[in-house]
């Protein structure tokens, strides 16, 4: 991948609606080339689908945060299986440093969110966590 693919991706990332003409005259090159260079990205695999962001997936979850959980023991994949079920988690992260497990929750209030942390909180080998509100989204992949 070179240069130009980079600055191609970019730009999809920023729309992936944009149009073959749009992306020609914001990279500078042909539609032509546009379109071939996103078939050969597609082809190796390297785009491998596009998604939308719709207005009502930021709505569903005004109250989002990232919950760090340092785990007792061996207890790690029986937490992360108690996460996965609860319906406000929704990605559950396994990482290296001084958490075990991160975890993204969303809510439609405070007093709901608050009431997870507590619930995640009391799962037996929970020993620490920390928690983060996310106010904004300065940039979406």
């Amino acid at each position: 991948m070179d240069e130009t693919d980079t600055r191609l991706i970019s730009a999809l990332r920023h729309d992936a609606r944009a149009s073959l003409s749009d992306l020609s005259v914001l990279l500078g090159l042909s539609r032509t080339t546009v379109r071939t260079r996103i078939e050969k990205l597609r082809n190796r695999g390297e785009i491998v689908g596009f998604s939308v962001v719709l207005r009502e997936d930021t709505l569903r979850d005004p109250v989002r945060g990232l919950m760090m959980i340092g785990i007792e023991g061996r207890g790690t994949e029986r937490i992360i299986r108690q996460l996965q079920g609860m319906t406000e988690v929704r990605h559950v992260y396994s990482t290296n440093g001084r958490w075990d497990v991160i975890v993204e929750i969303g809510t439609d209030t405070l007093e709901r969110f608050d009431a997870v942390l507590f619930r995640i909180r009391r799962l037996e080998g929970v020993m620490s966590s920390e928690t983060s509100l996310l106010l904004s989204t300065r940039k979406s992949a």
